[in-house]
């Protein structure tokens, strides 16, 4: 490599470290706020979770899976269930699940909006697509840097980065799922008097339902597929586990720690899907 090419790749680096620096200290109070609130609710929530017996909270979750999918479901979930309580996992899987809910939760309150008002404006959409185009091909390590920068290690920089991984899916398919809503039904509702807000709560958002759906279960699992690697900046949970026996080079650990996530995996997915089904046949029986 030519020494210009290379002094300026040194220069380039040095002004992004600079200009990283430069937002944490203008930022610092705000991150500093930030970091403690997340650290907060993910502490008290994972400790919520854990103060449930086991028992109980198993039993909820099954009973809640043949509610939602059917006996198949109920038994998929008792299996797991007893997979994570047999090997030892279920702490790890208890903080893993603190994690992936508060990030879907942020996923949630970010995407939905942003994806309607991005089916708003086109032009706003000319902005937002190539933001996620490059969300969604950045490699998944290179967001703890910036996390870690901004933020430290720990559990909030892990969400914060896991949010950037999971945010994409939501933001495109509530966006697709009000494009495509027919034009035919939106201008027979404003035909009847509906205003805005009406024809988005009442017509479009429904109409949309099964694609912002799709988002949402799109984000819990590009959640549950991050926790890995958020475990090299301290997110803690089954991630750890994996990184941990890895470095042990403990083939076999290893092994089971992934079949744990798997498993959690699968049953947030059949549960999610499970729910909207039962949701749309209940609806379609009353009308």
């Amino acid at each position: 490599m030519p020494d210009w090419l290379e002094s300026l790749d040194t220069r380039t680096a040095a002004l992004i470290d600079s200009a990283i620096e430069s937002l944490a200290l203008a930022l610092a109070p705000l991150l500093t706020g930030v970091t403690a609130g997340l650290r907060a609710f993910l502490g008290g929530f994972e400790q919520l979770l854990l103060a449930v017996p086991g028992p109980l909270l198993a039993a909820v979750v099954v009973v809640a899976s043949w509610r939602s999918a059917g006996l198949k479901l109920a038994c998929f979930a008792a299996l797991a269930l007893a997979y994570l309580g047999v090997f030892g996992f279920w702490e790890p899987a208890m903080s893993t699940l603190s994690l992936v809910a508060t990030a879907v939760a942020i996923c949630f309150a970010l995407g939905l909006p942003i994806g309607i008002l991005s089916a708003r404006s086109e032009r706003l959409w000319t902005i937002v697509r190539p933001v996620l185009d490059v969300m969604q091909t950045m490699p998944s390590f290179v967001y703890l840097v910036p996390a870690i920068a901004l933020f430290s290690i720990g559990k909030p920089p892990a969400v914060l980065a896991t949010v950037i991984f999971a945010l994409p899916p939501m933001i495109r398919l509530t966006r697709f799922g009000l494009v495509n809503v027919p034009e035919d039904v939106k201008e027979a509702a404003v035909a009847f008097g509906a205003t805005p807000r009406q024809l988005l709560l009442k017509v479009e958002l429904p109409l949309a339902a099964p694609s912002v759906r799709a988002g949402l279960n799109q984000s819990v699992m590009m959640s549950l597929s991050m926790v890995v690697i958020a475990a090299l900046i301290g997110a803690g949970g089954l991630g750890y586990q994996v990184l941990f026996s890895l470095q042990r080079v403990e083939a076999g650990k290893g092994i089971l720690a992934g079949i744990a996530i798997v498993f959690c995996a699968i049953l947030l997915d059949r549960i999610i899907e499970g729910t909207a089904v039962d949701r749309d046949r209940t609806e379609a029986s009353s009308t």
